[in-house]
């Protein structure tokens, strides 16, 4: 390489230079963000876990009931539509976020909140009608294993609730700060995971009873 060429080459910066083994932590953006899919996935292991318990212990009514005589196809397709449409909801919820737009923000949250609300009560009310009927968790593995899948589902849907209520007062308090954003992308994030997971226990829980 000539003088002249070795002047006019772009200056490499030292940073560029330096293994990125040696550069130092990630940006928080990164390191929250590749910990919240670590935990989604984790949590889809889990499920996974719960849908082959299940399948294997969807036959072992021990001469109690079954899906085809438990399961109530009105409030299977209603809790359905109400999660499925708080995603749609949800969705919304996300372009508000990004427009900063705090009262879309609010309204969207408040709709995807009373669908999830909704929906778990529904589910409460057939858990309640099912128990009522001697067909609660004790009665037979089928049953064991249908709780443990949708109550553990529920129970994702009840914190998201609560998460919803805490980003709603962290949006009052502290505005659409970075921290904040990243939170809500996390929860529209876990919230539309729950509607995934929903659609596997529809299609294998309440779709596989053969009515």
């Amino acid at each position: 390489m000539s003088l002249a060429d070795h002047l006019t080459a772009p200056v490499e910066d030292d940073e560029d230079r330096t293994p990125y083994s040696e550069r130092g932590p990630a940006p928080i953006d990164v390191v929250a963000g590749f910990g919240f899919w670590l935990f989604l996935l984790s949590d889809i292991v889990m499920f996974s876990a719960l849908f082959a318990a299940y399948a294997v212990l969807a036959d072992h009514t021990a001469g109690g009931p079954d899906g085809v005589k438990l399961f109530n196809r009105g409030y299977v397709l209603i809790e359905t539509m109400c999660l499925l449409f708080s995603s749609f909801t949800c969705g919304m919820c996300s372009l508000a976020i990004e427009r900063r737009s705090a009262p879309a923000t609010y309204l969207w949250a408040a709709v995807t909140f009373a669908l999830g609300a909704a929906f778990l009560g529904l589910e409460l009310s057939e858990f309640s009608r099912m128990i009522a009927e001697d067909a609660g968790p004790t009665r037979s593995a089928f049953l064991s294993a249908f709780f443990t899948l949708v109550g553990t589902h529920g129970l994702h849907v009840t914190l998201g609730l609560l998460w919803f209520v805490s980003m709603m007062a962290q949006v009052a308090t502290l505005g659409f700060r970075p921290i904040v954003v990243r939170r809500l992308l996390c929860l529209t994030l876990f919230w539309h995971a729950l509607d995934i997971v929903w659609i596997g226990v529809f299609t294998i829980v309440y779709l596989g009873a053969r009515w």
